[in-house]
């Protein structure tokens, strides 16, 4: 007879939580030169729980990459819960530039998981195309938003603002959000 799985532990859970969160916030800060032991310390953990979690350094950024990304996915079905399309847009946009710039920071980091065989981009697209669809859909519903975007067209455009965040000031790249979402209302094709 097979042996029934266990369940992780409710502390288990907290603590690769925890570690997830220190290592998404050093890495961006930091870089990838950060030992594990100074990230497990931060996390309020032991160096054997983070080994535990994630064997190697490249499991560790994958992980707290997906898991940053998985969470500004979540946040556009939300927002929807608490503010009218075109408003819960603008603010999902708000959350993928402060993504993105931890990203950005990320990048070292993301380029060691791809060179040890892992793709941490894989589901990515996916991931963020799933979120805008459900943005576009409810201001579609609303009437807020045009019904002529495709998730794809919101994503590339969103991938020039988050250039700008990188390259520029947080400040242009709100005045991009702006122009974005006015090319995105409703009466933005009005004559």
């Amino acid at each position: 007879m097979p042996a029934t799985p266990r369940r992780t532990r409710s502390d288990a859970l907290q603590n690769r939580e925890r570690l997830l969160e220190v290592a998404a916030q050093v890495f961006a800060e930091q870089g990838l030169d950060t030992a594990p032991a100074a990230i497990a310390k931060q996390a309020g953990v032991g160096v054997g729980t983070l080994y535990r979690h994630f064997p190697t350094r490249e499991a560790l950024i994958d992980a707290a990459y997906r898991r940053q990304l998985t969470r500004v996915c979540e946040k556009a079905a939300d927002l929807l819960t608490r503010h009218p399309a075109a408003e819960a847009t603008r603010t999902w946009m708000e959350h993928f530039l402060d993504y993105a710039t931890t990203k950005s920071g990320m990048s070292a980091a993301l380029n060691a998981v791809i060179a040890s065989g892992v793709d941490p981009y894989a589901d990515s697209r996916a991931l963020l195309t799933n979120a805008v669809a459900t943005l576009l859909e409810a201001g579609a519903r609303d009437g807020s938003l045009r019904t002529d975007v495709t998730p794809d067209d919101v994503l590339l455009l969103m991938g020039g603002v988050a250039y700008s965040v990188q390259h520029g000031t947080r400040e242009q790249a709100r005045r991009l959000v702006d122009l974005l979402m006015d090319a995105l209302t409703k009466d933005s094709t009005a004559s």
